[in-house]
C-alpha cells in the first residue's frame, strides 16, 4: 500500500462527515464496496473515481491523495 493510499482513506473518511457510505456512494456513482475498500485501503483508486470524488467535493486531487493540506 503506498503512502497516497492511507492519505486518501482518511481524507476521504473527513470529506464524507457523517454521511454513510451507502450513502456516498448513491450520490457519486462509485458501488458501495469499492468505497469501503478504499477506507479499508483494501483498494488503490482509479483515476476515473478519484476524479468523481473530487469533483464531488469540489476538492483537488493533491488534497485527496495527501500532497496538500486544508
Amino acid at each position: 500500500m503506498s503512502k497516497y493510499t492511507k492519505s486518501f482513506a482518511e481524507n476521504l473518511r473527513y470529506l464524507m462527515g457523517d454521511m454513510s457510505i451507502s450513502e456516498f456512494a448513491k450520490k457519486v456513482g462509485i458501488p458501495q464496496p469499492t468505497i469501503s475498500r478504499y477506507l479499508n485501503c483494501q483498494r488503490e483508486v482509479t483515476l476515473d473515481n478519484i476524479a468523481k470524488i473530487a469533483d464531488f467535493f469540489n476538492e483537488s486531487v493533491d488534497f485527496l491523495i495527501g500532497r496538500e493540506r486544508l
